[in-house]
Order: structure tokens, then C-alpha cells, then sequence
């Protein structure tokens, strides 16, 4: 598959850029700088820009056959930021509208699981304007008519890769409260070419 990550330097983001190669798929990174991406040389292409320009984002998406987004805020959130990842959904939805792409997998947060007692109160208690502003993301992508996947993972690790983590729809898969980004990339990647998974929403730990 030809794929677009954006969100690409972030730490989830050059997982997936990573496991999307291992798997033999052809990957544009889109990002403000190319810096971060200069180990995988021409491996990779890369387009620069901002996700919030819808114009440049469909740019970078056109003849792709889908999205993979790891992007997220950065901690702590700044007044300015409050509402990121909503602004992100409305530039993505509308640029993917432009370009004519329509697969899209997107990391969400499993503090929105309200029956996943731990993560949701956590969420709710230290973290809830990120709480609101996910909402608003995962509203933008639900009602978008894309082909969307969501997966809430739980506190993300930069351990390494294991390939056992557990997937479940609308449910966190059990009660470990963390996993590898580079298994969250993992699963974005595989997500990404199931046409089941369409419309699904996912949790997932190791």
C-alpha cells in the first residue's frame, strides 16, 4: 500500500514509519521537518507542511491509498493547543475530501473508555481538557463518511517492539495500563490494510 503518516517525527509516528517498511509498504512522511527522518534516507518520501493547512495536507495525501495519523499534542498542553487535535480532524477530514483518499487509522486515547475504570477517571481527573479535545477528534472522524479506524491505546512506553499485544472493539483487551508505541505502530500499519476493521473502534495494551 502507498501510505501518508503524519504525525511522522513524533515518537509514535517514526514507529509507524518503521513498520510500515519492515512490511514492505511504500510510506510519505508528512511533517514540518525533515530532521528526525534522515535515518531512513530514500526509503521514505517526505513531504513538508502543516497539518493544520488542509490545502497542504491533501497535497501530500493525493494518490495515496491511506492515512495513518500518530499524531497528538504535546505535554503539557499549552492555552494555544487546547484544542489541537480537533482542528487537526477538520484540516484531515476536508483534506482527505480534496484528495479523493478515504482509508484513514487514527491514535486516539483510552482515557475515552468510560467502562475502563483506571485509564477514564485518570483522563477525566489530570488530563481532561485532552479528554475534550479528543472527543471533538473522534466526533470530526466519526461523522466524516471516511473510512475510518480509531485505536485508544493505553500510556504509551518506548520499550521495544514485542508483537503481543491484544486488540478488542469498543474495549480496552485487558487490564494492563501500558504498551510500546512500536506495537501501537504495529497495529495502526495492519489496521490500515483490514477493510473488517473499517468503522471500528479499538482498544489495545500488551
Amino acid at each position: 500500500m502507498k501510505l501518508v503518516v503524519l504525525g511522522a517525527t513524533g515518537g509514535t509516528g517514526l514507529e509507524i514509519v518503521r513498520a510500515a517498511l519492515e512490511k514492505g509498504h511504500s510510506v510519505t512522511a508528512f511533517a514540518r521537518s525533515a530532521e528526525k527522518l534522515k535515518p531512513f534516507g530514500d526509503r521514505i518520501g517526505v513531504s513538508l507542511g502543516d497539518l493544520l493547512n488542509s490545502a497542504e495536507l491533501a497535497e501530500a495525501i493525493r494518490d495515496h491509498d491511506a492515512v495513518l495519523s500518530g499524531f497528538g499534542p504535546r505535554l503539557p498542553i499549552a492555552k494555544a493547543e487546547k484544542d489541537l487535535l480537533h482542528r487537526f480532524a477538520l484540516s484531515l477530514t476536508h483534506a482527505m475530501d480534496l484528495a479523493g483518499v478515504r482509508r484513514v487509522v487514527v491514535e486516539s486515547n483510552a482515557f475515552l473508555f468510560k467502562d475502563s475504570l483506571i485509564p477514564n477517571l485518570f483522563g477525566r481527573l489530570f488530563f481532561p481538557s485532552i479528554v475534550v479535545d479528543v472527543t471533538a477528534m473522534e466526533r470530526v472522524l466519526r461523522e466524516s463518511g471516511l473510512d475510518w479506524t480509531i485505536v485508544r491505546p493505553v500510556e504509551l512506553t518506548n520499550k521495544p517492539f514485542t508483537g503481543k499485544y491484544r486488540v478488542r472493539e469498543d474495549h480496552l483487551p485487558g487490564r494492563k495500563l501500558t504498551i510500546s508505541r512500536a506495537d501501537v505502530a504495529d497495529c495502526l500499519v495492519r489496521t490500515a490494510a483490514d477493510p473488517a476493521l473499517i468503522g471500528k473502534l479499538l482498544g489495545i495494551s500488551n
